[in-house]
């Protein structure tokens, strides 16, 4: 399957820059992964698409302002870091711009030395890993120093961070929010709750795999990077009781699909569990988790739009596309959703 397979036309003044004042007042295009058949919703009106007895999966990471602006303590050059992931002690995987400017041995000072990393290992498309040396606690030095790291397709500065953050954010770890979420709110969580529906709590820390763009023609050979997973015996016993049921299981993002089919696929049924994923979904694959999924619109000939395009069809999720090109949806982290069931 090529890479082109999943394009699309989408001009450049819907993709949203800013969100919604009201979270829940987003616009919800409803689509039949069976059929194709669309409806056009907003997104408070997704209680309406629940049942009693389903079970609603959110992913309660938490973004770190990763992003931190430093100078190269040779030279005094300019340098930015993205932390993405923690990979043991004070190591961290990061992308360094420019990242010709960082080889092995050479450190970058953030906040006038608060914090110092040092380079020990060189990885392809401008990755680093960079041992960290910092005074205390390093979520209070990033707290001080560090930015949201929002897309680099939002030009516009966030004014209010938290709105970058879901509101069940939790578990802090993440170089980017699971912007499916973003569109709840605490009073629409406990209407659902109140309808009899079951929310579950599953954390992925996002990072490079949910964004780095396919660099290859034949999807078949792109590899995802792994990202870290967890699920809480608590969560696990919850979600077994509604596929015994015979209830949907409705995900909310890409990220809690990844999670929640990486841990049955394993399984052959949901565990307690945690460990890092490199799954990559797209059309062929057969889903073993989830029966239904809330997204957002996602970028062209990403591996996002394959994921969606495995639940259902590439041409009934390029169809749906089209509509909400016509339609005026907003695109991306702060846009409009879509609930697939």
């Amino acid at each position: 399957m090529n890479i082109e397979d999943f394009d699309f036309d989408l001009p450049e003044s819907l993709i949203a820059q800013t969100p919604l004042l009201d979270r829940e007042s987003s616009r919800l295009l409803k689509c039949n992964k069976a059929t194709g058949e669309l409806e056009d919703l907003t997104f408070k009106e997704v209680v309406n698409q629940l049942s009693p007895g389903d079970c609603l999966v959110l992913n309660d990471t938490k973004v770190m302002p990763a992003r931190l602006f430093g100078i190269k303590e040779e030279t005094g050059a300019k340098v930015e870091m993205l932390m993405l992931t923690q990979q043991e002690d004070n190591e961290w995987e990061v992308l360094i711009k420019p990242a010709k400017r960082i080889r092995v041995g050479q450190s970058v000072s953030f906040g006038e030395g608060k914090i110092i990393a040092t380079c020990v290992k060189e990885l392809e498309q401008g990755g680093r890993i960079m041992k960290l040396s910092y005074e205390g606690i390093l979520q209070e030095r990033l707290d001080e120093l560090g930015e949201m790291p929002l897309p680099p397709y939002i030009k516009e500065r966030l004014d209010d961070q938290d709105r970058y953050q879901t509101v069940y954010a939790k578990a802090v770890g993440s170089a980017a929010a699971p912007t499916a979420g973003l569109h709840f709110t605490e009073h629409l969580l406990q209407e659902i709750a109140d309808k009899g529906v079951h929310i579950a709590f599953i954390t992925l820390h996002v990072g490079l795999g949910t964004f780095r763009p396919v660099s290859v023609d034949n999807i078949d050979d792109h590899e995802m990077h792994s990202e870290y997973y967890q699920m809480t015996a608590e969560t696990a016993d919850l979600l077994n009781r509604v596929k015994a049921s015979g209830h949907k299981i409705i995900s909310v993002g890409t990220t809690s699909t990844r999670t929640l089919e990486t841990i049955r696929s394993k399984n052959d049924q949901f565990v307690e569990e945690s460990g890092w994923t490199d799954i990559f979904i797209y059309p062929g694959y057969e889903f073993k988790a989830i029966d239904g999924l809330i997204t957002n619109f996602h970028l062209p000939k990403s591996t996002l739009i394959m994921l969606v395009s495995a639940l259902s069809t590439r041409e009934h999720i390029l169809n749906a596309y089209k509509h909400a090109v016509e339609e005026k949806y907003r695109f991306f982290s702060f846009g409009d959703a879509m609930i697939l069931i």
